[in-house]
């Protein structure tokens, strides 16, 4: 007899719907291996209670998977074919999370209101709870994104290939990844960022036309920027190593974008780029030169004093973010109070300065020196500072004056900064070490500590009322930014004031280099308020993260606990390029709050739009820069946090090893025992 087609007795109607309901049967069996599962949870919120015995949830499991067996071979009689899977798993588990979050969001203190008023100390406490797990969500959410390439063995590859001996990092990223330590995986992400990201930048500084992009050619070996008389650089140029000669331009408002390296002087300079109107915040050119291929990037930043007025303004809004100041003083001229007022700048925000006078080469030998002597000497009876004073040139005939400052200043500032960010690392890793095996030892030993669980749950309150404050510390800030955005009539009012003060006060300056100065310190009175609501949660963060440290018996780590310092790059307000012509008029006889008035209308005629855009645009950049700010802060905070947060709960009780797990404990500890934190990185000559 031969095998009968059964599928001829089954239409598509009758076969789709023996497919539907095989399916359905098969959600079903997964509902009943969820309910298996659910029983033995560990979950605090589970439905079931365990009546099986393990014996038994094997005996059903081993049924549910012949029972699929037998609907796959049925399906199969009936030349009925398996449908794929429909769904990406990633994408689902995002899209959940997704939800998850919402869910958290809806439990914030002014969504709450709806059932009864939330009390000022549960708010501050119910906004750390959502906040705290808003962020745990986002950091599963945030690995499934990276993608397998970006994960850390991957990256720990590169580096090892790059010449760094990073053996205890790889066996910290296993012990971390073996024994579920998640808590860890931020510090031990920052660690590696900071392997990827070695650099030290040097940013020239100086007024139009004193030589800085002619030097950087001369440093870099190539006739990359562009040189002229008149106002060059709109915005700041970063020169960093590049297998081949690229350029990045990166903007305010939308995503970065490359080019020809040809097309930078379209970006650059004050002639393609007037007022910097095409919102270029600044432009990376990647070089295949020698200098800079140990990680040193230069800085060609705008001139100061010059005609380029919004270019002077992105410098003094760059100086927070170099390792050096280069501060170029033209031999052809003299040291102004411009180039004073560069040096201290540096020196107010901690950056140290390297003075030098270029174009030395337009000088005889005793001109020089004697000019060398003049400079030093009015830095230290100016500024109080004792710096020397280097000659250089571009020219090939005095091409050892900029070797000379390159390998005596140049290259030991290099080392020396790498040793440090080394020594830092060392530091980190060794605090790190000293976390994973004090979670091990927890794990093996339990709670090693005679306080009860009243003292640990001060702690981890402690931890979540800080996280409270970050909702606090964004709803202020976002309200100084959008007050900022609409702060043109009020600094106008200020501006017309002040002028008819210092005329009253027979002060017969004219009226831009009055309202200038004026509108630019009311601009950065009004962000220090940002940045005041910012370093406030700094250090209650920091003060938060010592307390914790100091409770749980856990080691410091050198500077992770002084957040204060990654406030830095705040922006500073571009006003554009405009005059105005104002005079008192005879109404300063009569009252000066109507001559006020009037000035405050002829301002507002003259360059109220410019202003009120330049405020606008200021307040939209600080918004930006206080999200940025609080993300990088709350990086760091939750890199430590983490780790107490997992540590109290090993404390409290936890889950116990098996034999097996608490024998690998055991060899990863003393693997852990006979490591030393090995230096990192390489250093090369200039």
């Amino acid at each position: 007899m031969g095998t009968r087609n059964s599928s001829a007795d089954l239409n598509s109607s009758q076969a789709r719907h023996l497919l539907t309901s095989a399916q359905y049967a098969d959600k079903l069996f997964s509902e009943v291996e969820a309910v298996l599962s659910a029983s033995k949870s560990h979950s605090p919120f589970r439905k079931y209670k365990n009546a099986l015995s393990p014996g038994q949830i094997k005996v059903v499991e081993d049924y549910l998977a012949g029972i699929r067996a037998q609907l796959v071979r049925s399906l199969a009689a009936q030349n009925i074919p398996l449908p794929e899977p429909q769904f990406d798993s990633v994408h689902t588990i995002r899209t959940t999370l997704a939800f998850v979050k919402l869910a958290f969001d809806d439990c914030a203190p002014e969504r709450m209101r709806g059932y009864g008023e939330v009390t000022e100390s549960k708010a501050h406490e119910l906004n750390g709870l959502v906040e705290e797990m808003v962020n745990a969500v986002e950091k599963l959410n945030s690995y499934l994104a990276q993608g397998l390439g970006q994960d850390f063995p991957e990256r720990l590859e590169r580096l090892e290939k790059s010449g760094g001996d990073i053996t205890l990092l790889k066996t910290l990223e296993r012990i971390i990844n073996i024994h579920g330590l998640v808590e860890f995986r931020s510090t031990l992400s920052m660690i590696i960022d900071r392997l990827e990201a070695k650099s030290f930048e040097i940013a020239l500084f100086g007024r139009v036309s004193c030589g800085k992009s002619s030097l950087l050619n001369a440093i870099v070996q190539s006739e990359i920027l562009p040189v002229g008389v008149n106002p060059i650089t709109a915005v700041p140029t970063r020169l960093l190593f590049g297998p081949t000669p690229r350029l990045t331009v990166r903007y305010a408002d939308r995503n970065p974008e490359p080019f020809p390296i040809s097309e930078l002087a379209e970006f650059v300079t004050e002639q393609r780029n007037p007022g910097n109107h095409k919102h270029v915040t600044h432009v990376l050119v990647e070089l295949p030169a020698p200098r800079l291929s140990d990680g040193v990037i230069f800085v060609d930043t705008p001139g100061l004093g010059s005609l380029a007025t919004s270019g002077a303004a992105e410098t003094l809004a760059y100086l927070p973010r170099c390792d050096l100041g280069v501060v170029l003083v033209d031999a052809a001229s003299t040291l102004t109070e411009d180039d004073l007022g560069t040096i201290r700048a540096l020196y107010e925000v901690g950056i140290p300065a390297s003075v030098l006078l270029s174009k030395s080469d337009l000088l005889a030998a005793n001109e020089r020196a004697q000019s060398l002597a003049y400079v030093s000497q009015q830095i230290t009876a100016r500024l109080g500072l004792r710096l020397s004073v280097n000659p250089v040139s571009v020219q090939a005939t005095h091409s050892n004056l900029l070797e000379d400052w390159l390998q005596r200043e140049i290259l030991p500032l290099c080392q020396r900064h790498r040793q440090a960010a080394q020594e830092s690392l060392r530091r980190k890793m060794g605090v790190l070490r000293q976390g994973v095996e004090n979670a091990l030892r927890v794990r093996v030993q339990g709670s090693t500590r005679g306080g009860d669980e009243t003292d640990l749950a001060g702690i981890d309150q402690r931890l979540r009322n800080a996280v409270g404050r970050f909702a606090d510390a964004r709803k202020m800030s976002l309200e100084i930014a959008h007050e900022i955005e609409d702060f043109a009539g009020v600094a106008l009012a200020a501006a017309a004031a002040h002028l008819v003060d210092q005329w009253n006060g027979h002060n017969s300056a004219n009226g831009a280099s009055l309202v200038r100065p004026t509108l630019t310190e009311m601009a950065n009175s009004a962000a220090s308020r940002v940045y005041g609501v910012l370093e406030d949660l700094a250090r209650e963060l920091s003060q938060t993260l010592e307390a914790t440290a100091n409770d749980l018996g856990f080691p410091d780590s050198d500077g992770q606990q002084n957040l204060t310092g990654l406030l830095r790059d705040m922006p500073g307000v571009d006003l554009g390029n405009w005059e105005v012509h104002a005079a008192p008029g005879f109404l300063i006889k009569l009252s000066k709050h109507m001559a006020a008035k009037h000035v405050e209308d002829g301002l507002r005629d003259q360059i109220g739009d410019v202003v009120a855009k330049a405020f606008y645009n200021f307040g939209k950049l600080l918004d930006a820069w206080a999200r940025r700010a609080l993300s990088e802060l709350q990086l760091y905070f939750d890199a430590r946090a983490d780790a107490y947060r997992a540590h109290l709960e090993r404390l409290s009780g936890g889950r116990r090893t098996s034999a097996a797990e608490e024998a690998s404990i055991k060899r990863d500890l003393d693997q852990l025992a006979r490591s030393e934190t090995v230096s990192v990185g390489t250093t090369h000559s200039l």
